[in-house]
């Protein structure tokens, strides 16, 4: 591993913890020439997922724009960064799971919203009227009726 301070090829692992339910190595390392120390993450590299879109292009999958577009939904909302980390695990693992190369967005979409629906109401309804794109408010107000429904409320 080359350090980032000096480029230095040869570093020496001090520390390694596992993270993330085992899929992350976090290690602290130090280089042999300087001294200084760093933190590398190493992450098993997974076969490449492609993500189908509406209008029939094809991207490779991003997990910062999940996270992105979690996040934005989750705006302001008490759900912690622990829970928000693992809600995105675990729709990952649904998308491996599925063993296919490619995936859409509308199952993406889908498991979003049933991972919002139980993790926080209010930003799946802020997710649902950008992934459902309601056309008024009597539909919105639809999506909410449905879910105070499932909720018990």
């Amino acid at each position: 591993m080359r350090c980032p301070y000096c480029a230095q090829q040869d570093t020496q692992v001090i520390d390694s913890r596992e993270m993330e339910e085992g899929l992350v190595t976090r290690r602290r390392r130090r280089c042999v020439m300087c001294q200084q120390r760093f933190t590398t993450y190493e992450r098993a590299e997974a076969v490449p997922l492609m993500v189908a879109k509406k209008d029939g292009r094809r991207e490779p999958y991003s997990r910062d724009k999940l996270m992105r577009n979690t996040l934005k939904a989750l705006e302001k909302r008490p759900v912690p960064q622990e829970d928000v980390d693992a809600f995105i695990r675990q729709v990952e693992q649904h998308l491996f799971d599925l063993g296919k190369p490619e995936v859409s967005t509308q199952q993406i979409g889908q498991y979003v919203l049933e991972g919002l629906r139980t993790l926080d109401p209010v930003a799946y309804i802020r997710f649902a009227s950008v992934y459902m794109g309601f056309a008024d408010l009597e539909a919105m107000q639809h999506a909410i009726d449905q879910l105070m429904t499932q909720r018990g409320g």
